[in-house]
């Protein structure tokens, strides 16, 4: 039987069984990863995954079934599976089968050339990678990770209401972690690349970045505690900023989970702040034509110029609030229900390079990493006591690198008393559907706890 007469024959049953609404999500994907340990294949993943998911209203209640299997037999037992979790469902949430959006904007999500490169050539990549490492710098110790890995995906939506949607996309990454040993104890550094097109993959590139950055912790000491001046480096911002993500869901909004209720039109940040989720960007890792529910995808400002204009709705929770949907209702997997994801998010550049900040700023601390981001971090109330390296700087010039501190402060005073925003707009590893960007960005001050 073809996929299409399944579908058929589960609709049918669905409806025989009094399923008002039915939708059904089928992914595959694939997935590959190579670690090199001391230039010999350490671990080697090849993984294939089929999944369906079906959710339909019955009774007025949504009830959703999964499966790792789409045949004949199991048709029935998905259907009925949907009709018995209605039944228990006591939530009063309204929940919409979507009949389609009139226009979806033509995405490339997909790279077929990263399918055709020879597996062989992505493990010499990854082999590549840990010899420039040690060739670079001696006191490179240990190369923890050269990592190659990559996963593609397809999925279908498709529903009673005449909505079908597929979508086809790629990914690959480069990442290196390295252990620098300079007499006075050991240093760990990592730095990563992300594209779906394995020809702009610079091994030797990262293999300098992320050598550079273990040998600039060399003579690392704390300083005296006290209040600081602080830059928050790229991708400590992201880490910063990616915890504090979820006030920014309108579920969490409407279950009083967020810091961020009622504050829609107020300014919550400096007015040299403005928040972009953007699923259109070319290249974007997150970058999708619609969302988990099938809704056409947009480029919005979550906050413009400090003021918040939105949260990320789904089709649930915009309709509480009288609203429409933003389009970011997401689906992790076939197994998951429905949630609330952005795209590809990024704070909007400043003109500034770091060292510029550093200028300008001329006293103070540039923070490149956060440790205990799970356990420091209260997200409701927006407080935070983290571990953190970085580097002090007098007169606008680095004077040593910094570790064994503690940052403290409330991250909403801290998005609201930003100074300078940098040029330096980084990507990290997306997550949970999402591909979060920062530049660096200069507040004011904050406590620290060194010596």
């Amino acid at each position: 039987m073809k996929l299409s007469e399944k579908f058929n024959e589960l609709f049918k049953s669905a409806y025989e069984l009094g399923i008002e609404e039915i939708e059904v999500f089928v992914q595959t994907s694939e997935d590959f990863s190579v670690k090199i340990y001391e230039k010999e294949i350490d671990k080697y993943s090849l993984s294939e995954e089929f999944g369906i998911s079906v959710r339909g209203k019955y009774n007025n209640k949504m009830g959703y079934a999964y499966s790792e299997k789409f045949e004949e037999d199991d048709i029935q037992l998905l259907v009925k599976s949907v009709q018995e979790n209605a039944l228990i469902i006591d939530s009063e949430d309204e929940y919409e089968i979507y009949g389609g959006s009139e226009e979806y904007k033509e995405i490339e999500t997909y790279n077929s050339s990263l399918d055709q490169v020879n597996q062989q050539d992505k493990i010499d990549l990854a082999k590549e990678l840990e010899l420039e490492i040690y060739r670079i710098d001696s006191r490179v110790k240990k190369v923890n990770y050269s990592l190659y890995g990559e996963g593609n995906g397809k999925t279908i939506l498709k529903n009673t209401k005449g909505l079908e949607l597929k979508e086809k996309s790629n990914m690959a990454y480069l990442y290196a972690s390295i252990i620098i040993e300079d007499g006075e104890g050991s240093k760990t550094a990592s730095k990563h690349q992300i594209n779906n097109d394995f020809s702009k993959f610079d091994y030797k590139k990262l293999a300098k970045d992320v050598v550079n950055e273990g040998v600039s912790k060399i003579g690392s000491k704390p300083v005296s505690t006290g209040n600081y001046e602080i830059i928050l480096r790229n991708d400590a911002m992201g880490d910063l900023f990616s915890t504090f993500l979820s006030n920014f869901s309108a579920e969490n909004v409407q279950k009083d989970l967020s810091a961020l209720k009622g504050k829609i039109g107020e300014l919550i940040a400096s007015e040299k702040i403005t928040l972009i989720d953007n699923p259109h960007m070319i290249n974007g890792i997150a970058s999708k034509a619609y969302d988990g529910e099938g809704v056409a995808t947009k480029s919005k400002k979550i906050i413009e110029n400090g003021v918040l204009k939105t949260y990320f709705h789904n089709l649930k929770t915009a309709k509480k609030d009288g609203i429409k949907t933003t389009g970011n209702a997401y689906k992790s997997s076939y197994k998951g229900t429905l949630g609330i994801a952005p795209s590809n998010l990024y704070i909007q550049s400043g003109d500034l390079k770091l060292e510029e900040m550093i200028s300008e700023v001329k006293n103070g601390l540039v923070i490149t990493d956060l440790s205990g981001l799970h356990s420091g971090v209260n997200s409701l109330s927006g407080q935070f006591s983290l571990l953190a390296e970085g580097f002090y700087f007098e007169n606008g010039d680095i004077v040593h690198p910094v570790n064994q501190i503690t940052i403290a402060g409330n991250f909403y005073d801290l998005i609201k008393d930003i100074k300078i925003i940098g040029s330096d707009l980084e990507f990290g590893m997306p997550s949970g559907g999402s591909w979060i960007g920062t530049p660096s960005i200069a507040i004011g001050k904050l406590m620290v706890a060194g010596e």
